[in-house]
Protein backbone atom coordinates (compact mmCIF):
# COMPACT_ATOMS: atom_id res chain seq x y z
CA UNK A 1 0.00 0.00 0.00
CA UNK A 2 1.33 3.58 -0.85
CA UNK A 3 1.20 5.84 2.63
CA UNK A 4 2.25 8.88 0.46
CA UNK A 5 -1.19 10.38 0.35
CA UNK A 6 -1.76 10.02 4.24
CA UNK A 7 1.74 11.33 5.11
CA UNK A 8 0.45 14.46 2.99
CA UNK A 9 -2.66 14.42 4.46
CA UNK A 10 -0.97 14.27 8.17
CA UNK A 11 1.62 17.09 6.82
CA UNK A 12 -1.47 19.75 5.72
CA UNK A 13 -3.33 19.31 8.68
CA UNK A 14 -0.17 19.45 10.89
CA UNK A 15 0.28 23.18 9.30
CA UNK A 16 -3.26 23.47 9.56
CA UNK A 17 -3.37 23.28 13.60
CA UNK A 18 -0.04 24.81 13.66
CA UNK A 19 -1.08 27.70 12.44
CA UNK A 20 -4.47 27.57 14.45
CA UNK A 21 -2.05 27.34 17.67
CA UNK A 22 0.54 30.63 16.88
CA UNK A 23 -2.91 32.38 16.89
CA UNK A 24 -3.41 34.32 20.45
CA UNK A 25 -7.08 34.37 19.27
CA UNK A 26 -7.00 29.98 19.99
CA UNK A 27 -6.63 30.45 23.71
CA UNK A 28 -9.61 32.55 24.17
CA UNK A 29 -11.09 29.39 24.53
CA UNK A 30 -9.36 26.72 27.32
CA UNK A 31 -10.82 23.78 25.94
CA UNK A 32 -10.52 24.29 22.28
CA UNK A 33 -6.96 25.41 22.70
CA UNK A 34 -6.18 21.66 24.80
CA UNK A 35 -7.87 19.90 21.46
CA UNK A 36 -5.31 21.67 19.16
CA UNK A 37 -2.49 20.68 22.00
CA UNK A 38 -3.08 17.02 21.61
CA UNK A 39 -3.67 17.17 18.01
CA UNK A 40 -0.92 19.19 17.09
CA UNK A 41 1.29 16.42 19.43
CA UNK A 42 -0.34 13.52 17.80
CA UNK A 43 0.15 14.85 14.29
CA UNK A 44 3.94 16.03 14.86
CA UNK A 45 4.33 12.40 15.93
CA UNK A 46 2.90 10.91 12.88
CA UNK A 47 5.22 13.49 10.52
CA UNK A 48 8.13 12.40 12.13
CA UNK A 49 7.08 8.72 11.48
CA UNK A 50 5.76 9.68 8.02
CA UNK A 51 9.32 11.27 6.80
CA UNK A 52 11.09 8.32 8.74
CA UNK A 53 9.02 5.99 6.04
CA UNK A 54 9.64 7.47 2.70
CA UNK A 55 13.31 7.69 3.95
CA UNK A 56 13.11 3.96 4.48
CA UNK A 57 11.55 3.25 0.79
CA UNK A 58 13.98 5.26 -0.27
CA UNK A 59 16.64 3.48 1.48
CA UNK A 60 15.33 -0.30 0.45
CA UNK A 61 14.97 0.32 -2.75
CA UNK A 62 18.46 2.00 -3.18
CA UNK A 63 20.13 -1.22 -1.06
CA UNK A 64 18.26 -3.33 -3.57
CA UNK A 65 19.74 -1.88 -6.75
CA UNK A 66 23.03 -2.25 -5.44
CA UNK A 67 22.37 -5.73 -4.26
CA UNK A 68 21.33 -6.69 -8.26
CA UNK A 69 24.29 -4.68 -9.21
CA UNK A 70 27.01 -6.29 -7.35
CA UNK A 71 28.14 -9.91 -8.09
CA UNK A 72 26.18 -11.98 -5.19
CA UNK A 73 29.68 -12.78 -3.07
CA UNK A 74 30.58 -9.15 -2.94
CA UNK A 75 31.22 -7.61 0.23
CA UNK A 76 29.14 -4.68 -0.81
CA UNK A 77 26.30 -7.34 -1.75
CA UNK A 78 26.57 -8.85 2.04
CA UNK A 79 26.32 -5.44 3.11
CA UNK A 80 23.18 -4.80 1.39
CA UNK A 81 21.35 -7.75 2.27
CA UNK A 82 22.38 -7.29 6.13
CA UNK A 83 20.83 -3.43 5.38
CA UNK A 84 17.81 -4.88 3.42
CA UNK A 85 16.87 -7.50 6.02
CA UNK A 86 16.96 -4.36 9.05
CA UNK A 87 15.02 -1.96 6.70
CA UNK A 88 12.68 -4.12 6.24
CA UNK A 89 11.56 -4.65 9.98
CA UNK A 90 11.85 -0.77 9.91
CA UNK A 91 9.79 -0.23 6.98
CA UNK A 92 6.81 -2.86 8.77
CA UNK A 93 7.02 -1.35 12.12
CA UNK A 94 6.59 2.31 9.95
CA UNK A 95 3.74 0.95 8.32
CA UNK A 96 1.72 0.08 11.56
CA UNK A 97 2.49 3.74 13.09
CA UNK A 98 0.80 4.75 9.94
CA UNK A 99 -1.98 2.53 9.71
CA UNK A 100 -3.05 3.21 12.92
CA UNK A 101 -2.60 7.22 12.52
CA UNK A 102 -5.36 6.78 10.01
CA UNK A 103 -8.15 5.78 12.47
CA UNK A 104 -9.60 8.34 13.88
CA UNK A 105 -8.43 8.61 17.97
CA UNK A 106 -10.49 7.43 20.25
CA UNK A 107 -11.25 10.73 22.28
CA UNK A 108 -11.06 8.76 25.87
CA UNK A 109 -7.28 7.15 24.78
CA UNK A 110 -5.72 10.60 26.04
CA UNK A 111 -7.67 10.44 29.44
CA UNK A 112 -7.23 9.79 33.04
CA UNK A 113 -8.18 6.97 33.77
CA UNK A 114 -10.33 4.97 37.03
CA UNK A 115 -9.92 1.61 37.94
CA UNK A 116 -11.97 -0.51 40.00
CA UNK A 117 -10.69 -4.05 41.02
CA UNK A 118 -13.07 -6.40 43.01
CA UNK A 119 -12.50 -9.66 44.25
CA UNK A 120 -15.30 -12.65 42.80
CA UNK A 121 -15.65 -16.09 43.71
CA UNK A 122 -13.01 -17.55 45.79
CA UNK A 123 -12.75 -15.89 49.32
CA UNK A 124 -9.89 -14.75 50.48
CA UNK A 125 -7.89 -16.05 47.87
CA UNK A 126 -9.90 -13.74 45.38
CA UNK A 127 -9.21 -10.74 47.65
CA UNK A 128 -5.86 -11.33 48.12
CA UNK A 129 -5.21 -11.48 43.93
CA UNK A 130 -7.29 -8.44 44.12
CA UNK A 131 -4.38 -6.50 45.93
CA UNK A 132 -1.76 -8.55 43.56
CA UNK A 133 -3.15 -7.04 40.66
CA UNK A 134 -3.60 -3.90 42.39
CA UNK A 135 0.10 -3.98 42.82
CA UNK A 136 0.60 -5.16 39.17
CA UNK A 137 -1.03 -1.52 37.45
CA UNK A 138 0.42 0.39 40.49
CA UNK A 139 4.15 -0.95 39.31
CA UNK A 140 3.34 -0.45 35.68
CA UNK A 141 2.25 3.22 36.06
CA UNK A 142 5.13 3.96 37.67
CA UNK A 143 7.32 2.33 34.97
CA UNK A 144 5.81 5.05 32.93
CA UNK A 145 5.59 7.55 34.52
CA UNK A 146 2.14 7.80 35.86
CA UNK A 147 0.66 9.23 39.17
CA UNK A 148 -1.85 6.52 41.03
CA UNK A 149 -4.20 8.01 43.25
CA UNK A 150 -6.23 5.90 45.67
CA UNK A 151 -9.87 6.74 45.71
CA UNK A 152 -11.26 4.21 48.21
CA UNK A 153 -10.91 0.75 49.65
CA UNK A 154 -12.39 -2.13 51.00
CA UNK A 155 -9.46 -4.22 53.12
CA UNK A 156 -10.04 -8.11 54.11
CA UNK A 157 -8.91 -9.87 56.88
CA UNK A 158 -5.63 -11.47 55.21
CA UNK A 159 -4.15 -8.05 53.62
CA UNK A 160 -5.95 -8.07 50.55
CA UNK A 161 -8.94 -6.29 49.23
CA UNK A 162 -12.60 -7.00 48.74
CA UNK A 163 -12.62 -3.69 46.73
CA UNK A 164 -10.03 -1.23 45.45
CA UNK A 165 -10.67 2.16 43.47
CA UNK A 166 -7.92 4.05 41.92
CA UNK A 167 -7.27 6.41 39.53
CA UNK A 168 -3.77 6.83 37.22
CA UNK A 169 -2.76 10.04 35.72
CA UNK A 170 -0.59 10.12 32.22
CA UNK A 171 -0.51 10.58 28.80
CA UNK A 172 -2.37 7.34 26.94
CA UNK A 173 -3.35 5.87 30.21
CA UNK A 174 -6.97 4.42 28.91
CA UNK A 175 -5.45 3.77 25.69
CA UNK A 176 -3.57 1.21 26.75
CA UNK A 177 -5.12 -0.60 29.75
CA UNK A 178 -8.54 -0.51 28.55
CA UNK A 179 -8.29 -3.82 27.41
CA UNK A 180 -7.71 -4.99 30.90
CA UNK A 181 -11.81 -4.73 31.85
CA UNK A 182 -12.97 -8.29 32.51
CA UNK A 183 -12.86 -10.91 34.23
CA UNK A 184 -9.41 -12.53 35.68
CA UNK A 185 -8.69 -15.82 36.64
CA UNK A 186 -6.41 -16.98 39.03
CA UNK A 187 -4.99 -20.84 39.43
CA UNK A 188 -2.97 -21.28 42.31
CA UNK A 189 -2.20 -22.39 45.85
CA UNK A 190 -3.14 -20.17 48.25
CA UNK A 191 -1.38 -19.55 51.26
CA UNK A 192 -3.86 -20.45 53.57
CA UNK A 193 -3.90 -24.33 51.61
CA UNK A 194 -2.57 -26.75 53.80
CA UNK A 195 -2.85 -29.74 51.88
CA UNK A 196 -1.15 -27.61 48.33
CA UNK A 197 -4.26 -27.76 46.45
CA UNK A 198 -4.83 -26.05 43.32
CA UNK A 199 -7.25 -23.24 43.41
CA UNK A 200 -9.08 -21.60 41.38
CA UNK A 201 -10.47 -17.63 41.85
CA UNK A 202 -12.05 -14.87 40.13
CA UNK A 203 -11.55 -10.79 40.03
CA UNK A 204 -13.24 -8.07 38.08
CA UNK A 205 -11.21 -5.14 36.88
CA UNK A 206 -13.68 -1.91 34.74
CA UNK A 207 -11.34 0.35 33.85
CA UNK A 208 -13.43 3.35 33.19
CA UNK A 209 -11.94 6.84 31.18
CA UNK A 210 -12.03 9.72 33.51
CA UNK A 211 -15.29 11.29 32.90
CA UNK A 212 -15.69 15.51 31.98
CA UNK A 213 -18.52 17.93 33.52
CA UNK A 214 -19.52 18.52 29.63
CA UNK A 215 -19.70 14.33 29.26
CA UNK A 216 -22.26 13.74 31.28
CA UNK A 217 -24.56 16.50 33.42
CA UNK A 218 -25.76 15.04 37.01
CA UNK A 219 -28.63 17.08 38.80
CA UNK A 220 -27.96 17.88 42.38
CA UNK A 221 -31.99 16.72 43.04
CA UNK A 222 -30.36 13.24 41.61
CA UNK A 223 -27.85 12.70 44.59
CA UNK A 224 -28.57 11.67 47.93
CA UNK A 225 -24.77 12.41 49.70
CA UNK A 226 -24.47 10.66 53.56
CA UNK A 227 -21.31 11.16 55.51
CA UNK A 228 -19.67 9.33 57.63
CA UNK A 229 -16.16 8.19 59.90
CA UNK A 230 -13.72 6.48 57.50
CA UNK A 231 -13.04 2.88 58.94
CA UNK A 232 -9.50 0.98 58.86
CA UNK A 233 -5.73 2.76 58.68
CA UNK A 234 -4.97 5.92 57.99
CA UNK A 235 -4.48 7.83 61.21
CA UNK A 236 -6.63 9.88 64.03
CA UNK A 237 -7.65 12.53 61.71
CA UNK A 238 -8.98 10.22 59.38
CA UNK A 239 -10.68 7.70 61.70
CA UNK A 240 -12.07 10.55 64.21
CA UNK A 241 -13.88 12.78 61.40
CA UNK A 242 -17.02 12.59 59.34
CA UNK A 243 -14.72 12.81 55.77
CA UNK A 244 -15.75 9.41 54.74
CA UNK A 245 -18.53 10.17 51.74
CA UNK A 246 -21.32 7.93 50.22
CA UNK A 247 -22.98 9.34 46.92
CA UNK A 248 -26.49 7.55 45.45
CA UNK A 249 -27.04 8.61 42.70
CA UNK A 250 -31.34 8.20 42.54
CA UNK A 251 -32.01 7.66 38.76
CA UNK A 252 -29.60 4.72 38.04
CA UNK A 253 -29.51 3.48 41.91
CA UNK A 254 -25.28 4.03 41.54
CA UNK A 255 -23.50 3.65 44.62
CA UNK A 256 -20.17 5.46 45.14
CA UNK A 257 -18.07 5.68 48.39
CA UNK A 258 -15.11 7.79 48.92
CA UNK A 259 -12.92 7.77 52.22
CA UNK A 260 -9.07 8.32 51.41
CA UNK A 261 -8.91 11.62 51.92
CA UNK A 262 -9.05 13.47 55.14
CA UNK A 263 -11.03 16.39 53.64
CA UNK A 264 -14.76 15.26 53.35
CA UNK A 265 -14.88 17.97 50.29
CA UNK A 266 -11.92 15.85 48.41
CA UNK A 267 -13.79 13.01 48.89
CA UNK A 268 -17.04 14.55 47.65
CA UNK A 269 -15.38 15.52 44.98
CA UNK A 270 -13.58 12.20 44.23
CA UNK A 271 -16.65 10.51 44.56
CA UNK A 272 -18.21 12.75 42.01
CA UNK A 273 -15.69 11.82 39.72
CA UNK A 274 -16.05 7.89 40.02
CA UNK A 275 -19.75 8.80 39.73
CA UNK A 276 -19.42 10.40 36.65
CA UNK A 277 -17.23 8.22 34.97
CA UNK A 278 -19.41 5.49 35.93
CA UNK A 279 -22.17 7.10 34.08
CA UNK A 280 -20.19 7.75 30.79
CA UNK A 281 -19.13 4.09 30.71
CA UNK A 282 -23.40 3.52 31.19
CA UNK A 283 -24.00 5.83 28.80
CA UNK A 284 -21.39 4.75 25.64
CA UNK A 285 -22.65 1.10 26.61
CA UNK A 286 -26.07 2.00 25.93
CA UNK A 287 -25.09 4.15 22.95
CA UNK A 288 -23.50 1.45 21.55
CA UNK A 289 -25.62 -1.51 22.49
CA UNK A 290 -27.23 -2.23 18.59
CA UNK A 291 -23.97 -3.07 17.81
CA UNK A 292 -23.39 -5.58 20.68
CA UNK A 293 -22.92 -8.48 18.26
CA UNK A 294 -19.68 -6.89 16.96
CA UNK A 295 -18.84 -5.52 19.68
CA UNK A 296 -18.19 -9.09 21.14
CA UNK A 297 -15.92 -9.81 18.79
CA UNK A 298 -13.68 -7.06 19.04
CA UNK A 299 -10.98 -7.15 21.57
CA UNK A 300 -10.92 -4.92 24.44
CA UNK A 301 -14.85 -5.01 24.86
CA UNK A 302 -14.64 -5.45 28.73
CA UNK A 303 -17.54 -7.64 29.24
CA UNK A 304 -17.77 -8.39 32.90
CA UNK A 305 -19.10 -11.41 32.91
CA UNK A 306 -16.16 -12.76 30.22
CA UNK A 307 -13.34 -14.34 31.21
CA UNK A 308 -10.40 -12.34 29.81
CA UNK A 309 -7.48 -13.59 30.82
CA UNK A 310 -6.67 -16.52 33.18
CA UNK A 311 -2.91 -16.37 35.97
CA UNK A 312 -1.96 -20.37 36.26
CA UNK A 313 1.09 -20.03 38.86
CA UNK A 314 2.17 -23.69 38.82
CA UNK A 315 2.56 -23.46 35.09
CA UNK A 316 4.26 -20.11 35.65
CA UNK A 317 1.90 -19.43 32.69
CA UNK A 318 -0.45 -15.90 31.54
CA UNK A 319 -3.49 -16.93 29.09
CA UNK A 320 -5.29 -14.08 27.45
CA UNK A 321 -8.12 -15.74 25.80
CA UNK A 322 -9.43 -13.14 23.35
CA UNK A 323 -6.63 -13.40 20.94
CA UNK A 324 -5.26 -17.23 22.02
CA UNK A 325 -1.94 -15.37 23.73
CA UNK A 326 0.26 -17.84 26.02
CA UNK A 327 3.27 -16.41 27.83
CA UNK A 328 5.80 -18.34 30.30
CA UNK A 329 6.50 -14.85 32.46
CA UNK A 330 4.25 -14.84 35.59
CA UNK A 331 6.57 -13.24 37.95
CA UNK A 332 7.43 -10.11 36.03
CA UNK A 333 4.21 -9.95 34.59
CA UNK A 334 3.01 -10.02 38.23
CA UNK A 335 5.90 -7.09 38.94
CA UNK A 336 4.18 -4.77 36.62
CA UNK A 337 5.87 -5.59 33.31
CA UNK A 338 2.53 -6.42 31.17
CA UNK A 339 3.53 -4.69 27.49
CA UNK A 340 4.19 -8.18 26.46
CA UNK A 341 0.48 -8.66 27.06
CA UNK A 342 -0.54 -4.90 26.12
CA UNK A 343 1.07 -4.75 22.20
CA UNK A 344 -0.17 -7.64 21.19
CA UNK A 345 -4.37 -6.69 22.35
CA UNK A 346 -2.92 -3.18 21.02
CA UNK A 347 -2.00 -4.99 17.56
CA UNK A 348 -4.77 -7.11 17.32
CA UNK A 349 -7.28 -4.21 18.21
CA UNK A 350 -6.21 -2.28 15.02
CA UNK A 351 -6.02 -5.17 12.69
CA UNK A 352 -9.59 -5.77 13.47
CA UNK A 353 -9.90 -1.93 12.38
CA UNK A 354 -8.10 -1.56 10.00
CA UNK A 355 -10.27 -4.74 8.23
CA UNK A 356 -13.53 -3.21 9.27
CA UNK A 357 -12.56 -0.42 6.91
CA UNK A 358 -10.94 -2.54 4.64
CA UNK A 359 -7.55 -1.11 4.43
Amino acid sequence: MDFRPQIERFCRRFAEVEAALSDPKAFDNPQRAQELGKEYARLKELVTVGQAYLKTVADLAENRALLESEPAESELAQMAKEEIARLEKQDQRLQKEIQRGILPPDPADSRNTIIEIRAGAGGQESALFSADLYRMYTRYAEGRGWKCENLDSSPSDLGGYKEIVFQINGTDVYKRLKYESGVHRVQRVPATEAQGRIHTSTCTVAVLPEAEEVDVVIKPEDLEITVCRASGPGGQGVNTTDSAVQIIHKPTHLIVRCADQRSQQKNKARALTVLRSRLLERKVAEENKKYADQRKEQVGTGERNERIRTYNFPQNRLTDHRIGLTLHNLPFIMEGDIDPVIEPLMANDLEEKLAALKL
